[in-house]
């Protein structure tokens, strides 16, 4: 009898699929390799990618044209994670589900270890993606994969004094990202999926993406560095 695969759906940051350089493909060889691996051991992944600089770079270029609206600006990042998803789904060939999700609300059938998808609609971001897949397929491991070591009670970047969170509750975590979403928004994880999170009850790890190693660590419970969210 096969034992069910353990199920993890990763939050992939566009920061680490596409950053303002360019495509970081050593980054990407580098990842395939490490969940791979991982599948090896009966684990299962959704993973659910970022726009990145792409989507930046289209929202920037429209805002210095003209005054786009809200939701024209949000389409242009949804497209930007299309392709980001496309490009994920295209180095899991064998392995992944031959389509991408563009509706977390759609369950899909498949025996196949890796299902890439992107973002949906305006106003939600793929973060919220993320939280839907774990409402739809009852998965309460959630990894969202960035550019930064742990989420902070403030901006480290303006605030030298911040403070690095390791656990924290929905509640606690809340009250720093607030309850609203905007195109391009940069918080650890989007205050509409934390809410949906919340209420949930799923588990949110925030880890540096860049940082295989340590994610290795967490996928295989071990000590890793991070901030947990539950």
């Amino acid at each position: 009898m096969t034992t069910k695969p353990q199920t993890y759906i990763l939050s992939l940051g566009g920061s680490l699929i596409a950053p303002p350089a360019g495509i970081d493909w050593k980054f990407l060889k580098k990842f395939r390799a490490l969940i791979l691996n991982e599948i090896k051991k009966n684990k299962r992944f959704f993973i659910i990618t970022g726009g990145g600089a792409t989507a930046r770079i289209y929202q920037t270029a429209s805002k210095n044209v003209t005054h786009p609206s809200t939701e024209d600006l949000d389409w242009m990042g949804i497209q930007a994670t299309h392709l980001n998803a496309i490009l994920i789904k295209s180095i899991f060939r064998a392995q992944a589900y031959p389509e991408i999700i563009k509706d977390p609300t759609i369950k899909i059938k498949t025996k196949k270890n890796i299902i890439v998808g992107g973002g949906w609609r305006p106003g939600w971001s793929t973060d919220f993606v993320a939280t839907t897949i774990a409402k739809e397929y009852k998965i309460k491991n959630l990894i969202n994969l960035s550019n930064i070591d742990y989420a902070y009670d403030k901006d480290p970047r303006e605030f030298k004094n911040a403070k690095k969170i390791t656990k924290t509750s929905w509640k606690e975590f809340r009250k720093l990202v607030g309850d609203k979403w905007r195109p391009g928004l940069s918080t650890p994880f989007d205050p509409i999926a934390s809410r949906q999170a919340e209420n949930l009850k799923i588990k949110v790890v925030i880890l540096n993406g860049k940082k295989l190693k340590n994610l290795k660590k967490c996928l295989e419970n071990k000590k890793f560095k991070g901030t947990i969210i539950e």
